[in-house]
């Protein structure tokens, strides 16, 4: 599959859950993440093309809020390695300034170093 991916994603030593707003759903958990998209490891694979409406958990230990929500697409869905995953690409579309500053401030902190 090409890269399309414009900025560098980092894996994370952060390990959250991601909840589909609309039905309370919990969609999977973060795996990596950039300040315009992210991976999500779940149980079942994840229609793509389709715009969710995001919350993540924050749990409140690190940051004045427990969650963030934001609206991403997803944008690929692909088996992972181990056979009961799936990883789940989004792109994205809408978050607020002071939750992008969040998520830079998740991918500083908690992210891989390479």
């Amino acid at each position: 599959m090409e890269e399309r991916r414009k900025l560098a994603r980092k894996y994370l030593a952060f390990f959250t859950r991601i909840f589909d707003r609309s039905s309370g759903d919990l969609l999977g958990h973060l795996a990596d993440l950039s300040s315009g998209g992210m991976m999500v490891i779940s149980e079942e694979p994840i229609s793509i093309e389709r715009d969710f409406a995001l919350k993540m958990d924050l749990g409140g230990s690190f940051f004045d809020k427990e969650h963030l929500n934001y609206e991403a697409r997803s944008v690929w869905c692909l088996p992972d390695l181990n056979p009961n995953f799936w990883n789940t690409g989004f792109m994205i579309t809408s978050i607020s300034d002071e939750d992008i500053l969040i998520l830079e401030s998740i991918i500083e902190e908690f992210g891989i170093k390479d």
